[in-house]
């Protein structure tokens, strides 16, 4: 019942094969990034086990893939994403603003867009009508720099556990435990309109001491506040 090209060649090599490795997705198939091809079938509902095995050809550590636990199939994810609906943007934008979620820049509405705070492939849909509180508002480049964090992210490609993913940054940044299963803490800030001539101020001034622009903030802020380290 899948029909999406992508999960389908994945699967139609499992079921011939009964495993598939990174290295055959990407020079059989052609799937430069293979995690996110065992990611489509993953969000398909078909339950997907991973093992680190090492290659043949490069001695090398690589992922190799097989067929789960029948039992965890989520029957009916075959069907695909549901369309969200546009009175689910305006509750959101009704709660927060017109606001980045990760970033709490200003973002005009057309620019900003629906993203579930815990990505699909963990935990697919609420049931309809949608839950707002399941979802965030995101600009593109943020939504697509924690789509790609997500995807490295051991949890997605092993534990699959809402749970983890309910204690991370990407999913409530106001209230985490870690970032992407690791022991970080995180701020973003962007510099837009007449901010960037602040951004390039620090800039010039860390270049002067020979510091990354991160490490001259985080050495300033700890001045300003006493800290000693």
């Amino acid at each position: 019942m899948v029909t999406d090209k992508r999960p389908r060649t994945v699967i139609d090599h499992l079921i011939q094969h009964g495993t598939v490795n990174s290295e055959e997705l990407q020079e059989l198939y052609g799937y430069t990034h293979p995690p996110r091809a065992v990611r489509d079938v993953r969000e398909a509902g078909i339950p997907i086990e991973t093992e680190m095995i090492v290659s043949a050809r490069t001695g090398r550590r690589i992922a190799e893939y097989r067929f789960g636990d029948p039992s965890e199939l989520v029957y009916g994810r075959h069907l695909g994403r549901r369309a969200l609906p546009a009175s689910l943007k305006m509750r959101l934008i009704e709660e927060f603003g017109e606001v980045d979620g990760i970033t709490g820049q200003k973002v005009p509405a057309r620019n900003l867009q629906v993203d579930h705070r815990v990505p699909y492939g963990i935990a697919g849909d609420s049931q309809e009508p949608f839950d707002w509180t399941d979802f965030m508002l995101l600009d593109a480049s943020m939504q697509r720099t924690k789509a790609f964090t997500c995807s490295e992210c051991p949890n997605m490609n092993e534990g699959r556990d809402v749970s983890v993913c309910s204690r991370c940054y990407w999913a409530y940044p106001e209230d985490y435990d870690h970032v992407a299963t690791r022991a970080i803490r995180r701020i973003d800030v962007e510099w837009r309109g007449d901010e960037v001539s602040d951004h390039d101020a620090i800039r010039a001034m860390s270049e002067g001491k020979g510091v990354s622009v991160s490490s001259f903030v985080k050495s300033t802020l700890r001045r300003l506040l006493g800290i000693d380290r």
